[in-house]
């Protein structure tokens, strides 16, 4: 893939990974209700089975820009996924196919037990109980969690809670995964189990971080924002070999 500068318009080749479009985002533009523009008219398109980097300096609309991927948030422009647009009546589809997953997973678990939280979203699709069960069986052995689910999630380890955050989407089963800082406050042994999990799920991945060395271990294609637009998108080896490109939009080349 060839790296795209901010000055020039983004060419991808449809038939990479010889596979469609997961994600696409045409024009989007953002601006908070206080005026402060968020996002820039960012164009960019992920397909199914790629890993994907997104990074930038605080504030450069990273997380603004997830929050559009199932509809938190509705700026200008075009999204789809899936191929799908992304509008009003489409929200239960594309929130069933886009597991977006917070920094914080506090924000995410909120029931008595790590069973009940799994459980919740298959609950709201009116799955019968058997199929809830089989579902939050496997999603939490797909995070290593599986003798967790009597466990109280407020007692957990940091470590532990962000497992069952991502056990919570994938309990519906969806097409793509998004990570807000999914390294943010682990030790050295949570961040490698982590790693060692993101590289093993089999699914479309973006995650926006800060944490470089993840980068440059998990992921192939990186694409750097700056004050709300894509300023660079290409292969992660590239991009962190280009000094003068991190320097000047606040990022450093993992050691």
């Amino acid at each position: 893939m060839p790296v795209i500068h901010a000055d020039e318009t983004p060419k991808i080749n449809p038939s990479l990974n010889g596979s469609k479009p997961a994600l696409t985002i045409e024009g989007l533009s953002f601006a908070y209700p206080d005026g402060h523009v968020a996002l820039r008219d960012v164009s960019l398109t992920v397909f199914h089975g790629q890993k994907v980097a997104l990074v930038g300096p605080n504030g450069a609309g990273k997380s603004t820009l997830m929050l559009h991927l199932n509809g938190i948030l509705g700026g200008n422009g075009r999204i789809f996924v899936c191929q799908m647009p992304v509008e009003k009546k489409t929200l239960p589809d594309v929130r069933a196919k886009v597991g977006l997953v917070f920094q914080n997973p506090d924000d995410q678990l909120f029931s008595p037990t790590v069973f009940e939280d799994v459980a919740f979203g298959p609950l709201h699709m009116g799955l019968p109980e058997a199929d809830v069960r089989q579902r939050v069986k496997r999603a939490l052995a797909q995070v290593g969690m599986a003798d967790f689910a009597d466990r109280l999630s407020h007692h957990l380890s940091v470590g532990q809670k962000k497992r069952v955050a991502i056990a919570t989407v994938l309990s519906m089963e969806p097409e793509i995964l998004v990570f807000d800082e999914p390294s943010a406050g682990l030790d050295p042994r949570a961040r490698r189990s982590l790693i060692n999990l993101l590289r093993d799920l089999p699914l479309t991945t973006l995650v926006s971080t800060h944490d470089m060395l993840l980068v440059r271990e998990l992921f192939p294609r990186m694409i750097i924002m700056d004050e709300g637009r894509v300023v660079a998108d290409g292969p992660t080896g590239q991009l962190l070999a280009d000094e003068p490109l991190l320097e000047a939009h606040g990022l450093e080349a993992p050691p």
